[in-house]
């Protein structure tokens, strides 16, 4: 059955604008990136196959060009566009932070530093310098280590502080 076909509250863009992106499943949310479906399948059975296929969405979203495009009805232009997206998410969460009093919110912190680190396959010193109002100087990886742990120098963390100052 065509999304055309379904109730119109039960419809992925129409639930997004009565009910805001937080209500849809991760399902639907790629469904409206997927546009459309497959014949017999639509965009909802499509994206739902797809996270199944690949375990997980972050799984999906983190897969590259090879496994991505393996997935029936993808292709390199979907995903360069997911790319593309996940940058201009990243960006937004940096600007979320960099902007004003974003340390006041732990949660834009957290989801901020989770954005610039997970993608990491080693464990990463990184320190978020401020200001006395709280606000984001910079943001600096300073040492990279092993799979489980990183050797600090607390001597390069003051000498950068102090660069910063």
């Amino acid at each position: 059955m065509s999304i055309r076909d379904w109730p119109a509250d039960e419809r992925p863009r129409e639930k997004l604008l009565a009910r805001g992106a937080q209500a849809l499943s991760d399902a639907e949310l790629l469904a409206i990136f997927l546009r459309t479906g497959m014949p017999g399948k639509s965009a909802v059975d499509l994206a739902r196959e797809l996270l199944v296929q690949f375990g997980s969405l972050r799984a999906l979203l983190e897969a590259d060009l090879r496994s991505f495009c393996s997935g029936p009805g993808l292709g390199e232009a979907k995903y360069v566009q997911l790319q593309a997206v996940l940058e201009l998410a990243s960006r937004h969460l940096e600007s979320t932070l960099t902007r004003g009093d974003a340390l006041a919110s732990v949660t834009h912190t957290r989801r901020y530093l989770t954005a610039r680190l997970r993608h990491q396959p080693h464990e990463v010193f990184a320190v978020l310098f401020l200001d006395t109002r709280h606000r984001v100087i910079a943001y600096e990886e300073l040492f990279h280590g092993t799979i489980d742990g990183t050797s600090v120098h607390p001597r390069q963390v003051v000498k950068r502080a102090l660069h910063h100052n």
